[in-house]
């Protein structure tokens, strides 16, 4: 947290104060952010489902950042960006098997916004979109399937977004943020013939500080000393 803190100072005094604008075309955001799978799995060995058998990814909490596009004050798109490590846990019948697998995710997503105005320094936003997650250095947990190595399928899912930024002043906001993602991936334990289709649909929850500016604020200083003749 303090860290997260300490990059959105830094960032901030790297600006020229007169940098900011409530209307500008692009918006940076750093966030802390919760990411809750709602994990729901069939879990197979050689080919037949396992009775009662489940999975469990856990929560996390990450930092994370944003960049949005303007087009309008109303028309927006936003990249989110981070990276999290979640632990999968078997979960019902096959609780006893504890953490059964482990994995780091790259999980950007992209949204088109509509941003309401007229209402003050309050502004909210709804979005729709997709994510795409890819998982790597997969590991086998405390492997008491006895998987030589673990394999999860990177996926693309639906977003739905909604969220409110709170104007500061000088283009600063305060933010909250929520989305929620529909998405379907298969885990495979290699060397046993168990696999899991798992629907992961994560609850992300995001809470920060964003910045509004134009990029000709920031750098049309430095293009105008670049343009006077050497002497």
């Amino acid at each position: 947290m303090a860290a997260l803190a300490l990059a959105a100072g830094i960032a901030g005094a790297s600006l020229p104060a007169a940098a900011g604008d409530d209307h500008g075309n692009f918006m940076v955001r750093a966030l802390v952010t919760g990411v809750n799978p709602d994990t729901d799995a069939s879990v197979f060995a050689g080919g037949t489902r396992i009775p009662g058998a489940n999975a469990d990814v856990s929560d996390e909490i990450i930092p994370a950042l944003t960049l949005s596009y303007f087009f309008t004050d109303n028309w927006a798109v936003e990249l989110f960006c981070c990276f999290a490590k979640h632990d999968i846990d078997g979960t019902g019948s096959i609780a006893g098997l504890g953490e059964i697998a482990d994995t780091w995710i790259f999980p950007p997503a992209l949204t088109a916004q509509y941003h309401f105005t007229g209402m003050g320094a309050w502004k909210p936003y709804v979005g729709a979109g997709v994510q795409y997650i890819a998982f790597f250095d997969e590991g086998t947990g405390q492997n008491r399937l006895g998987a030589s190595s673990v394999s999860i399928d990177d996926a693309f899912g639906f977003t739905l977004q909604a969220g409110l930024d709170y104007s500061l002043g000088n283009g600063w906001y305060a933010n909250l943020d929520v989305k929620k993602t529909w998405l379907d991936t298969e885990i495979s334990w290699n060397g046993t013939g168990v696999h899991a289709d798992a629907d992961l649909d994560p609850w992300i929850f995001s809470a920060g500080v964003g910045y509004r500016f134009n990029l000709s604020d920031i750098f049309g200083h430095g293009a105008k000393t670049a343009s006077i003749p050497m002497k």
